[in-house]
């Protein structure tokens, strides 16, 4: 038996997995229902859950991280997500590495949800759905949303856009870990953890990133937090320098403004698909033809040639 759209949401705001699962695959490939479901979601439902994003280069240990964020937010009494997002797998466009298969300690806790998500050539280290998504775990109650992004080091800086607190790991031993992080996405963390601290170096690379710290003119200044995320180690006091950010957030009136800024790059995101689609259903109209043709023959410059071009495309259903 098809559900309907509304079916599916409902039983979603019930906690139902398969539900959720659902939703998510609708999203993830486009579906045709993805505005109801988009209405059905939002409908009298403000933000709620938390957001955490996890990044660092490869093989810092994010999964083995998130891991232990679940186990240690669980003990509170918390409803988790886990988004992971994966390199796309070039035969089925799935999720190539499944971070599911490394937190089977969570397969049968009913209040937590993971979920692998394929990153289908996005840069920036998430899926395109990644939002929406978000919007499905909300909608089946998660308190605290986890987002694991790909791993690819510099460009992975979505992140500190869709998260209200943005975590970035680090292990040491690693040669450039740091260096990535000072060229890149050392601007994004809201907290730096230093994964495998049970390895020589620990000390060296947290003093180096103290120093790096001191050289940024911010208002909060991230923590250092040393972790052995496979003993559960240091668990704790990641999760109070989250709850540390989380306070600051709230009391400088952060919070909102980064849920406006994130909700407002939804909204462009959203739009500028749906430009692109009515351009590409434009490609070979002699209504483009005709303005080429003027622009080639000095009639029009190209910027008033793409003015006219907007009109032309217009409002949906025009």
């Amino acid at each position: 038996m098809t559900l309907e759209v509304s079916d599916l949401v409902a039983l979603a705001r019930e906690g139902r997995p398969r539900a959720v699962a659902r939703l998510i695959s609708m999203v993830e490939n486009g579906s045709p229902g993805l505005r109801e479901i988009a209405a059905l979601l939002c409908a009298d439902r403000p933000h709620q859950a938390r957001i955490i994003g996890l990044t660092g280069p490869p093989g810092v240990g994010k999964s083995t991280s998130t891991g232990m964020l679940v186990h240690a937010f669980r003990r509170r009494g918390v409803r988790v997500g886990v988004l992971a997002v994966d390199p796309s797998s070039p035969f089925t466009g799935g999720a190539l590495l499944g971070d599911r298969v490394r937190m089977q300690d969570h397969a049968t806790d009913p209040d937590v949800f993971i979920r692998s998500m394929a990153s289908r050539g996005h840069l920036g280290g998430l899926s395109w759905a990644t939002p929406q998504a978000l919007r499905v775990l909300e909608a089946a109650g998660c308190e605290v949303i986890l987002v694991e992004t790909v791993g690819v080091g510099q460009a992975e800086v979505d992140i500190a856009s869709l998260a209200d607190t943005t975590v970035v790991l680090l292990a040491p031993g690693m040669g450039d870990g740091v260096q990535v992080a000072k060229a890149g996405i050392l601007e994004i963390a809201d907290v730096f953890v230093v994964n495998k601290a049970d390895r020589e170096g620990t000390q060296a690379a947290i003093r180096e990133l103290r120093n790096m710290i001191a050289l940024v003119d911010r208002p909060w200044r991230p923590p250092i937090v040393p972790t052995v995320a496979l003993r559960g180690e240091g668990a704790e006091e990641v999760v109070a320098a989250l709850d540390g950010h989380l306070a600051y957030l709230e009391g400088s009136g952060e919070l909102v403004r980064r849920r406006q800024a994130r909700a407002r790059d939804e909204i462009e995101a959203i739009a500028l698909t749906t430009l692109r689609s009515r351009f590409a259903d434009l490609h070979g109209d002699r209504r483009l033809d005709a303005l080429a043709t003027r622009v080639l023959d000095a009639e029009l410059d190209p910027y008033t040639a793409a003015d006219e071009l907007l009109t032309v495309v217009g409002p949906p259903g025009t």
